[in-house]
This record gives C-alpha cells, structure tokens and sequence, in this order.
C-alpha cells in the first residue's frame, strides 16, 4: 500500500496563531496612527491659535507705528475727540486715527482711518468709520481679532518717560491734549491659554 504524499498546508492551530499576531500587531497600529493623528491636531490648533495671536499684536503694533495727530469730530458735531483716547464711558478701550489706509480700488474716501478696540466679553474686536469726523448715522464695521481674552491694558509714555493709563494725559487735557501722542504704548494682552502678553510700541514722533 503506497503513502499519500504531504500536501504542505497549514494547520488548524498555525492559522488561528497566525491571525491571532496580526490582530495584535493591526491593534499596534491603529493605535500609533490614532495618536499621530491627534498630535497632529493638537499641533495645528496651536499654530492657528499662535498666528491668531501674532496677528492681533502686529494690528496694533500697525495702527499705534502709524498714529496720525488728527482729532474728530463728536457725533453732535459740538465739540472734537483727541487724535487718541482712553475713554470707557465711549464704549471703546481705546480709539485713535492712524494713517496709511490703503485705497487700491480708488474709494471716495482720505487715507486717514478712524479706529477702536474693544473687549467684548473674551473677544478683542477692532472696529473703524470710514469717514473721520462721523456723525450718528455713520455705521461702524467691527472685526474680532482674537477670542479667550481675559483683558486688554494700553499704557502711554509721556514726554519725560513715565507711563500713564489715560491719555491724553490729566495734565494736558483741553485743546492741548487733541493732538498729542505718547512717546510709546504698552500693549498688555491676558489670555485664557497663554497668559499674559505684553509689547512695547514705539510711536512715530
């Protein structure tokens, strides 16, 4: 009686071991891929969120580099506003003119722009006229330049090197005070996540 020749195949057990590695080795894999994928989120969050942040400096770096001794005109037309100002009871944290609006389109308007900051409950909004000397029907166009913002603080230096948190200044309010512009502005953001920022702007004489 001949023997049956050895086929070569696999057993019952090699197959279930065999399976058995891989599901360990896919399960490996899945995870390392899972946290890959999750760094690499939490990765562009930050960098979104550090961009944001770098964006909203240099917009105020922009506009106090750029500040124009220009006054305006209050919305009754009965007296003016100071080129720059702190003044809560307007509403605004801050409100200055600056210079350097660009106007490719050709709009019918100056280069000169009316701007303010204010918090509004954990966003920074910037707004602006587009006209200087306003009047009540003038609409203004708001942009929120960053959100998770416990506070915003502008210091002001004076002429001999002290800092004060009003401008224009105690001592040169009144009609002195319409055109004058600090000698640097100290820009202090709190964030919820990063903490405190702050950034020293020097201010075209």
């Amino acid at each position: 009686m001949r023997r049956r020749p050895d086929l070569g195949g696999f057993t019952l057990i090699e197959i279930l071991v065999a399976l058995a590695v891989f599901a360990v080795l896919s399960a490996l894999a899945y995870g390392t891929l899972g946290q890959t994928l999750t760094s690499a989120e939490i990765l562009s969050s930050r960098m979104d969120r550090l961009q944001a942040i770098q964006r909203t400096v240099q917009r105020i770096e922009q506009d106090m580099i750029q500040l124009a001794p220009r006054p305006v005109r209050s919305e009754l037309g009965d007296s003016y506003n100071p080129a720059l100002r702190t003044d809560f009871q307007s509403g605004f944290a801050l409100e200055l003119t600056r210079g350097g609006w660009n106007n490719p389109i050709a709009l019918p308007r100056g280069t000169l722009q009316r701007a303010a900051y204010r918090l509004e409950e954990d966003r920074l909004v910037r707004y602006h006229w587009n006209v200087l000397d306003r009047t009540l029907s003038n609409e203004m166009i708001g942009v929120t330049l960053l959100d998770d913002v416990d506070s915003v603080v502008f210091r002001f230096m004076l002429e001999n090197g002290e800092w004060t948190d009003q401008w224009p200044p105690p001592q040169r309010a009144g009609p002195l005070g319409l055109r004058i512009r600090p000698r640097a502005v100290q820009l202090v953001l709190t964030l919820v996540d990063e903490g405190e920022i702050t950034r020293l702007i020097e201010v075209s004489p």
